[in-house]
C-alpha cells in the first residue's frame, strides 16, 4: 500500500485546497488572490507537516498559458517602444548582477555559511538552475534551494501588497491586443505555446514554458496575427497551478534544520526587496517612466509571478515582462563567470 504522500488523493486534495485558497483571497480582496491563495495555504500546510504535493507539469501548463497571455500585449507600436527603452531593461538586468553579490556577501555573514553557497543562494535567476549551478561550483544544493524558494515566496507576498496599497493598481498605459476570444483558435495558440515551450525547455533554459510560449505570442502579435485572447478564468486556473507547485516545493524539516539560515535568507532577501525598490524608483526618474512599473521590474522575484503581477495590477506589463525577460537571461549567461571573478579576486586579496 502507498504511503498517503505518494498516493493520488494527496495532489487531488491539495488542488481543492487550493482552488478554495484562491477563491476565499479573491473574496477577501487580497492582491494577486489566485496565486497567493494557493501558495500560503500549500506553504503553511506543509510547513505544519501534511506533506502535500503537486503534480509534475503543472507549473509549465501555467506557465503557458501566462506567457501566452502576456505576449498579446506586444503589439507592433508596444513591441517598439519597449525596444526604445533597452538601456533601462539593460540596467535592471546589470543591477540584478550585484544585487546577487551583495546578496550574497550579507547572507553569508549573517547566516556563517561559505561564500559560494550565499551567493548562488542569493542570485535572483531560476531557483532549479541556481541550484544546478551553485552544486557544480561546490555550494550545498539543499541551502540554494531553499533560500531560492524562500526568496520567490518572500517577494510574491511582500511586492503585490506593497504596490496594491501604495494605489499602484491600474496605471498601465498599455494594453493586450483586442481580440476576442475564439475557442478553437485559442486551442490551436495554446498548443503552439506549449510545443514552443517544450522545444525552449529542451535547449536546457530556465523557464522553457514560460519563455518558449511569450516567444511565439510575441511573435504573432507583433506581426498582426490574431488568434484569440486569453479569457481571465483561464489565467486564474494557470495562477492556481503555479501558486500549487510553488507552495509545494516547502517542508517542515527544512524550517527545523536551519533556523539561523532561514532568519538569515529573511532578512537578506527583504534587504534586497527595499534596494531593488529603490533602485527602481530612481530608475523610473532617470528614464521618466512609472514608479510601480520600474520598481516592479526591478523586483528580485520569479519572472512567472512578477509578470503575472504586472498584469492583474494592470503596470507596464510588457515593460515589466522584458526588464524580467532580460534578468533571466543575464543571470544565466553571466551567473558562472562572476562568480569565478569574485573568487580570483577573493584568493588575491587573502594572499595581500
Amino acid at each position: 500500500m502507498k504511503p498517503a504522500r505518494d498516493s493520488w488523493q494527496n495532489p487531488a486534495i491539495a488542488l481543492v485546497l487550493c482552488t478554495v485558497a484562491g477563491a476565499l483571497f479573491a473574496a477577501l480582496h487580497i492582491p494577486l488572490p489566485w496565486m497567493l491563495g494557493p501558495l500560503c495555504a500549500m506553504a503553511a500546510c506543509n510547513f505544519a507537516g501534511a506533506e502535500l504535493r503537486s503534480v509534475r507539469g503543472s507549473r509549465e501548463a501555467g506557465q503557458a498559458v501566462i506567457g501566452t497571455a502576456l505576449g498579446l500585449y506586444f503589439t507592433p507600436v508596444v513591441s517598439a517602444q519597449v525596444l526604445s527603452y533597452w538601456a533601462v531593461l539593460l540596467s535592471a538586468g546589470v543591477f540584478a548582477i550585484a544585487l546577487g553579490v551583495l546578496g550574497g556577501a550579507m547572507l553569508s555573514r549573517l547566516a556563517n555559511v561559505d561564500r559560494g553557497t550565499a551567493f548562488f543562494a542569493s542570485v535572483p535567476g531560476g531557483a532549479a538552475e541556481m541550484t544546478l549551478l551553485g552544486e557544480r561550483y561546490g555550494a550545498r544544493p539543499d541551502r540554494v534551494a531553499l533560500a531560492q524558494s524562500l526568496r520567490i515566496l518572500i517577494v510574491v507576498i511582500v511586492v503585490p501588497f506593497a504596490l496594491t496599497y501604495s494605489g499602484a493598481h491600474g496605471v498601465d498605459p498599455y494594453g493586450a491586443a483586442a481580440v476576442p476570444v475564439h475557442w478553437a483558435k485559442l486551442a490551436v495558440l495554446l498548443a503552439g505555446a506549449a510545443l514552443a515551450g517544450a522545444a525552449v525547455s529542451h535547449l536546457g533554459l530556465p523557464n522553457g514554458f514560460m519563455f518558449g510560449s511569450l516567444a511565439l505570442t510575441i511573435i504573432l502579435t507583433a506581426s498582426e496575427v490574431e488568434l484569440s485572447s486569453v479569457p481571465t478564468v483561464l489565467t486564474n486556473a494557470a495562477q492556481v497551478l503555479i501558486g500549487w507547485v510553488l507552495g509545494s516545493r516547502f517542508e517542515r524539516r527544512s524550517l527545523r534544520s536551519a533556523p539561523r539560515y532561514v532568519a538569515a535568507v529573511l532578512a537578506s532577501v527583504l534587504a534586497g526587496i527595499a534596494c531593488a525598490a529603490s533602485f527602481g524608483a530612481l530608475l523610473a526618474w532617470a528614464a521618466s517612466l512609472s514608479v510601480p512599473t520600474l520598481v516592479l521590474a526591478t523586483a528580485p522575484g520569479g519572472i512567472a509571478e512578477m509578470c503575472i503581477t504586472a498584469k492583474v495590477l494592470q503596470l507596464g506589463v510588457p515593460l515589466v515582462t522584458a526588464a524580467h525577460v532580460m534578468r533571466v537571461l543575464l543571470l544565466l549567461l553571466t551567473t558562472g563567470p562572476v562568480y569565478r571573478a569574485a573568487r580570483v579576486l577573493q584568493r588575491r586579496f587573502d594572499s595581500r
